[in-house]
Formats: C-alpha cells, structure tokens, sequence
C-alpha cells in the first residue's frame, strides 16, 4: 500500500520527508544497458565520451536518439552526466581561463568579497555574470568557448531551443570548504516555509525549467574537492524541502559521490540532484570551473544579463566567423524567445510569434550586415520591446 503523503492532496511539507524513502531511492544502482552510446557508468554517474557523443548525434535521428539517452539519464537514471572531453581543444578552455583570471584579479585589487551560494563568503573566488563579462573583454574567446557542440547539445535534449546560458566562475582554493548538500534553482534557492507554499506539481516542475553544468577549467582530482553528488536522488519528491534538515545533510555527507575531473570535461545535473562543492584538501590546486546555468526559454534565468550589450560586443567576431561556425555561440548570447514584448509595438509576422533576439542576430551574421547597420536595428528591436 503506498504511503499516504501531503502530495496526495496536491501539498508536500517536511512531515513527508523520511530519510528511508530517500535511501531507498539512492540505493538504486545505474543500469549501463540503459545508456548504450556511454563509454562506462562511474560511481552510478553515466559517463561519455565528447567525440563519440557527437558522432552518435551527427544525423537528425542520431541526435534524437542521444537527446533521449540524456533525459532519460536526467530523469529517471542517476541525474548526473560527465561528458569527458567535451572541449576537445585545451586551448579553447585556457583562453578563457586567463581572462576569468584577470577578473578575479581586478575583483581582488578592488577589495571585492563575492559571496558564494551555499558556502561561507570569501572561501572561493566568484565572478558573477561571467558570462556578459567574458563576451565583453575578449568576443574572440567567448566565441571560440561558447561556439562548442557538446554544450548545444545536452542543453538542447534538455531544455529545447531557446534556452538562455548564464554563468559563473567558482575557485576554490586550497582548504576551501566544501558547499552544504543542496538543491539548485529555482525551488532549491528559496527557505523552506516558501517552498511549502508551492504546490507538489510545481516541486515537479521546477527541474525541467534549468540545466545545471560546469566546465573543469583545471585538472580536478578527488582531493582538489570536484562536486559531490548524490545519485538518483533527484526523484525523491520533498527532496526541495529535505536538504535543509540536518538528518538529510547527515546523509549526504555519508553516501556522495566524488568524480575527478581533467580539464575540458563537464558535468551535467538535473537541479533536483543533491550536490554541493567539495572541500579543497589539496596543498596546491586552485581548481576552477565555470559553472552554467542555463534555463529554458519558459523560465527565468537566475542573473540579470546585459544580452544586448553581449550581442553588439560580439557582432564583429560573428561577421568574420560566419553562421554556420556561430550558431551556437548566438544561442549562448542572445535572447532566444520572443517574448514578453509590447505587441502594440512588435506584432507576429508570418506566424504567431515575433523576431527574437537571436533571431535577428542570425539574420546579420548570414546577410553579413555592416556594424552601424546591426547596431540601428538591434536598437530598433529593443525600443520595439518598450512599454512607453
């Protein structure tokens, strides 16, 4: 007989949370049968190959197929995929590496303490909106960095087109402690007596609306403390309302799992996986990754991002790259979905939808638009958005 829960009657709260029912959710193991285009299964985390990802979804049916492996993996298998290799070229990696550098540098010079989600402020260094700032210091590097194919991919199986990547740096340093187990935005950011005012539906809903990644920016031992996870852990139901109880915090600590990390691999999570940074225990790893949190285009992203700024920053490098090598660069830039907008102002044409942002910016990069040209319509798309 299953157990009756506030669930039933369309409510949870943390008198629905019982540390068996988690345990028994966790101790699932990780079917590799399921995930045939995975290299190994490590720890219960589905592992990949970036190259052989790719090759799989090189046609039209390969990429459904392997789209569908990732949700599966995202929903109903472990939660959590590393995708070895995903930036082929270490170079890529490191260019941008030295420009996050330089940010943590000027923030240091400056005096600025970023505080850090979930850890104590001041053990890691942050750079928030990393994203908007790496576009606008160094357009070549973000276009090479955000330009990659693995990244379109996994966030496409999951969120759809039109998804909206933001990002932040996070470097730990050397005896850096560990983040508290934790789930992510949008239910995960939020004290427990308003979560319990969100109906169950909405507990469910909350995971599909963001993709969770990062990108090892520098090899990751065990010991440097890359993220612990908790496999399978995304299916427990009132996990939103159980990682702020001390007994479940207990649990975490107990069975995580710890996944090296070399440079250009990455990781990606389901929100609703429970996870935290691990503790820097090395004498001499700052270790880097870029941690991005992309969200469908029917969410709202966490970080407010100057996307036009980013768009008119990057126009010149897109123009000379061309769009078919672009494309996903664009994706990462520019707003994706047409809306919300003024439809007084910015009606549909052909179709029930107007010119999105990236819609725009596709069409100058393929027409080859001079950059004062780009500029006064990019402009004229945005006054268009205006209420008054």
């Amino acid at each position: 007989m299953p157990r009756t829960t506030h669930a039933t009657r369309g409510r949870l709260t943390v008198e629905d949370c019982r540390i068996e029912d988690l345990a028994a959710l966790v101790g699932e193991p990780t079917d590799p049968c399921r995930y045939p285009h995975a290299t190994t299964v490590e720890q219960g985390v589905v592992v990949y190959d970036g190259a052989g990802l790719l090759t799989a979804a090189a046609t039209e049916a390969g990429r459904w197929d392997v789209r569908a492996e990732l949700v599966d993996a995202f929903t109903d298998g472990p939660g959590v995929v590393v995708v070895r290799g995903a930036y082929p070229d270490r170079g890529v990696v490191d260019r941008a590496t030295a420009v996050f550098e330089e940010l943590i540098a000027g923030q240091r010079a400056a005096g600025t303490v970023a505080g850090d989600h979930f850890a104590p402020p001041g053990a890691n260094d942050r750079v928030w909106n990393a994203l908007e700032k790496l576009a606008l210091r160094a357009p070549e590097v973000f276009v090479d960095y955000y330009a990659n194919d693995v990244l379109a991919l996994v966030a496409e199986a999951w969120l759809g087109p039109g998804y909206q990547v933001t990002s932040q740096i996070n470097l730990v340093n050397p005896g850096g402690t560990a983040q508290v187990g934790h789930r992510d935005y949008h239910l995960g950011f939020l004290p427990g007596t308003t979560i319990e005012q969100y109906p169950a539906h909405v507990h469910r809903l909350s995971p599909v609306l963001t993709l969770q990644g990062a990108v090892a920016h520098s090899d990751m031992p065990v010991e440097s403390g890359p993220t612990l996870y908790l496999p399978h852990s995304q299916k427990y139901e009132p996990g939103y309302l159980a990682t702020n109880l001390p007994d479940f915090r207990m649990f975490f600590e107990a069975h995580n799992v710890q996944l090296p990390l070399s440079t250009g691999d990455a990781a990606f999570f389901n929100p609703a996986v429970i996870h935290g940074a691990g503790h820097n225990r090395s004498a001499d790893v700052r270790r880097m990754a870029n941690l991005l949190q992309i969200s469908s285009a029917f969410g709202r992203a966490m970080e407010s991002v100057d996307r036009e700024a980013m768009c008119l920053a990057l126009y010149p490098t897109l123009r000379i790259r061309g769009a078919d090598a672009t494309g996903n660069a664009i994706a990462a830039a520019a707003e994706g979905y047409a809306f919300p907008t003024n439809l007084d102002r910015d009606p549909p044409v052909d179709g029930l939808a107007p010119l999105s942002q990236a819609d725009l910016v596709r069409r100058a990069v393929a027409q080859r638009w001079a950059d004062d040209t780009f500029r006064a319509e990019l402009a004229a798309w945005s006054e268009r958005r205006r209420t008054a």
